[in-house]
């Protein structure tokens, strides 16, 4: 009797591996790893040329900004421009004084007029802006009359305000590198240069820069918050090879008024990252069971759980093995969401309402039923763990039922963060923290465009008309949430 013990431990303990290995199996033929090589091809130290010069076109715009009145003057070479295609399409618009009559009283004389081209783009065509500004003389008092240069993002650049918003979002949004953007244009016969695309884009994102500080300032004055991270590839400083950096993404809920994410680009994984961003901040965050929160909530930030990363344990444990206990833990967890759809549209006290009287009762009864299916399960196994997961997180899991601006799970966020999966594989690397950072800036507005409705495009072309002329007391009209469609000038 002693031997036919000895081989029923011996057998469960296989039985139990057995099952572990056939779940961490399945799991790995359902997902796919990307190459883990270090080493930079030719390919990747051309974009890596793209991102340095982005980055030393913005340290030359900042420095621009903080420079001191009356700088010596450097000699300075005039660039040679080529002219741009005379085939393209030309839209003519003239600027003239709003007045003619000279201040002495006698009429004004056109002597003549000085033409500049800027280079424009709207989606699919290019055509070629010809600003036509009269020259008005008074002949009693010589007195000359033009009207005024307008301000724009890029003084004295080619580009109009539509070109440097489709560069920025076929980069951002659409994941096209600036090498496979010039062959485009190309085919279009207008050749743009890499490197005055990359002077482009440096420049305009630091211009865009103070509206994500202040998108950032207003996330922060809500109660509720979304967090997640994924990691992205980061050169390291003076070697020819990548390691890992990070992209946190906060948004608010699906309930706020305010739609909006705002994305932090950092060197680490570490906590003090999310410390950092949500310093001062003492509400309630959504997250994983990722470490690096934890110690923010010992300084007043209150932890909410994720059901869906409850739910995708036993997901992930009925694909595997078509477990009975995980079919069943799915089941409660679609009723669940379920009354979610319902209070979808309710206010804040009805939803709340609500999920006091339909899913709290559920969730204490799922909540025994996973205490009773826990006793009979064996240590280390994938049951055992996916139930773990929830019973150890449940009172994270579960405050979202007694307050009705908290979601039931971290989706919000986790939509918004794919757009970096997406890009890695067309970016493969952050050049430094400046690039990093100035791709999170820009792809914090395009996204938050997208959360209101917006053509991303037609925002940026926007915003970049009106930012060299707007007062810092008005920057809140240019964000996302708030932006009003500018007039038709023709």
């Amino acid at each position: 009797m002693a031997l036919v013990d000895e081989k029923e431990v011996t057998i469960k303990h296989h039985r139990t591996r057995e099952a572990q290995l056939t779940h961490e199996l399945a799991l790995l033929k359902r997902h796919r790893y990307g190459r883990r090589s270090e080493g930079m091809s030719d390919h990747q130290v051309s974009l890596l040329q793209e991102q340095i010069d982005e980055d030393m076109a913005a340290m030359e715009t900042e420095l621009a900004q903080v420079a001191v009145e009356n700088p010596p003057k450097a000699r300075k070479q005039s660039p040679k421009r080529n002219p741009l295609p005379p085939q393209l399409p030309r839209a003519v618009i003239r600027h003239e004084p709003d007045s003619t009559l000279c201040s002495c009283g006698c009429q004004m004389t056109r002597i003549g007029e000085d033409v500049s081209e800027k280079l424009d783009y709207e989606p699919g065509t290019f055509r070629v802006e010809q600003h036509v500004r009269g020259k008005w003389a008074c002949q009693s008092c010589e007195t000359i009359t033009q009207s005024p240069v307008e301000l724009h993002v890029i003084d004295r650049g080619i580009p109009t305000t539509g070109l440097l918003a489709q560069v920025l979002v076929s980069k951002y949004a659409d994941h096209l590198p600036l090498y496979r953007q010039q062959q485009i244009y190309a085919r279009a016969e207008v050749e743009l240069s890499r490197s005055t695309l990359s002077d482009w884009v440096g420049r305009c994102g630091v211009e865009l820069a103070p509206l994500v500080d202040r998108l950032q300032e207003i996330l922060k004055g809500h109660g509720v918050l979304h967090a997640d991270e994924t990691p992205v590839s980061m050169l390291a400083p003076g070697q020819k090879k990548t390691h890992r950096a990070y992209v946190w993404a906060y948004s608010t809920t699906r309930y706020s008024r305010v739609q909006g994410v705002v994305y932090d680009f950092c060197p680490t994984r570490a906590g003090s990252e999310v410390r950092s961003f949500l310093e001062g901040w003492s509400g309630k965050l959504v997250c994983d069971d990722y470490s690096g929160y934890k110690a923010s909530f010992g300084l007043g930030v209150t932890e909410i759980g994720c059901m869906a990363h409850a739910r995708r344990k036993f997901h992930d444990l009925y694909v595997a093995n078509d477990s009975p206990v995980a079919n069943r833990a799915l089941q409660y967890i679609r009723l669940l969401y379920d009354i979610e759809r319902e209070t979808a549209t309710m206010d804040v006290p009805a939803r709340r309402e609500y999920r006091q009287e339909k899913a709290k009762p559920l969730l204490d009864k799922y909540r025994l039923w996973l205490i009773g299916q826990r006793e009979k399960v064996t240590n280390g196994t994938a049951t055992a763990k996916a139930i773990d997961y929830s019973l150890k997180r449940w009172d994270a899991l579960t405050c979202y039922a007694a307050d009705g601006d908290v979601p039931i799970d971290n989706n919000q966020v986790e939509n918004q963060i794919r757009p970096w999966a997406l890009g890695r594989s067309n970016w493969l690397f952050a050049g430094s923290l400046c690039s990093g950072q100035r791709a999170a800036n820009i792809m914090s507005l395009i996204q938050s465009a997208k959360l209101n409705n917006l053509n991303p495009n037609a925002y940026l072309k926007g915003v970049m008309e009106r930012l060299p002329t707007i007062r810092y007391s008005e920057l809140d009209e240019l964000l996302p949430h708030n932006w009003k469609a500018p007039v038709n000038r023709e």
